[in-house]
């Protein structure tokens, strides 16, 4: 039989160990090294939203981000959650640059409210940056860019960005601006693009082809104007001579008469008209 008292010194045991049991979030030594720090452009907010998240998730601390409440007053883990939420709260500083960190720092809160308060600085960030990104797409011409090309990336980069900041370009928009901001010279590619309404990949690949007819064509105009200008030029003196007969069967003679060339003491005669 097993005695009553050991069988409850053993269950003590076990449960002061279990209460003294370190939280897994204490194991991080190093956040920098999992989460990189937001600075808005190097590492964006929703990339940081996603790793820091991720993290959460692994270290059993995400009720301390996601708006789940807080263990009340009277409640006896409400002494560890504060302390939990004190280590999650010092990953979101030491994830910040010090532009941001300077613009949450004085909030004394919990780990909740600061990640609230990042949240809603990019959201007026997003506002300010869609608006810039939106006129930057309006405006951009191929005439701007180096190439076709380049004119064509430079699109899909501003559109990438777009919905980075939750404003997605839909694929006919994008071709739609790809076509307004042609020069006059792809006037009737633009015309037909915008008739068959093709997609992205297929009106690049349209405008490739005319811009290499365009090219072609210039390339042959040059080259007719190069073939004009090297033409042999009338002489400079205005000129012409008639072919010189020296005494050959062709010869004219004085007296009109056709015939043999004549000698005589300055030698073969010959005529100009």
């Amino acid at each position: 039989m097993t005695d009553p008292k050991t069988d409850a010194a053993s269950s003590s045991s076990v449960s002061n160990s279990k209460a003294t049991a370190l939280h897994t979030a204490y194991s991080v030594t190093n956040i920098n090294s999992k989460i990189r720090t937001l600075d808005g452009s190097t590492l964006t907010y929703s990339q940081w939203t996603k790793l820091f998240t991720l993290h959460a998730i692994a270290y059993k601390v995400l009720d301390h981000i996601d708006g789940t409440e807080p263990p009340a007053d009277d409640n006896p883990d409400q002494g560890s959650w504060k302390e939990i939420d004190a280590l999650v709260l010092q990953w979101i500083y030491s994830t910040l640059s010090k532009e941001y960190l300077d613009r949450v720092l004085e909030l004394q809160t919990t780990a909740r409210d600061v990640w609230l308060k990042l949240e809603n600085i990019f959201l007026n960030n997003k506002s300010a940056r869609a608006r810039t990104l939106n006129q930057k797409l309006s405006n951009l011409t191929l005439n701007s860019c180096s190439s076709l090309a380049d004119y064509c990336q430079k699109l899909k980069e501003i559109a990438s960005q777009l919905g980075n900041v939750g404003q997605p370009v839909l694929e006919p928009r994008l071709v739609t601006q790809l076509v307004q901001g042609l020069p006059p010279e792809y006037a009737v590619s633009g015309a037909l693009i915008h008739q068959l309404a093709p997609t992205w990949d297929n009106a690049c690949t349209m405008l490739h082809h005319e811009e290499m007819r365009i090219k072609n064509q210039t390339h042959v105009g040059n080259s007719s104007t190069v073939l004009a200008a090297t033409k042999e030029s009338p002489d400079a003196r205005g000129k012409s001579f008639s072919t010189q007969n020296w005494g050959g069967r062709g010869y004219q003679g004085r007296d009109g008469r056709r015939g043999r060339g004549q000698r005589g003491r300055g030698g073969r005669k010959f005529s100009t008209i």
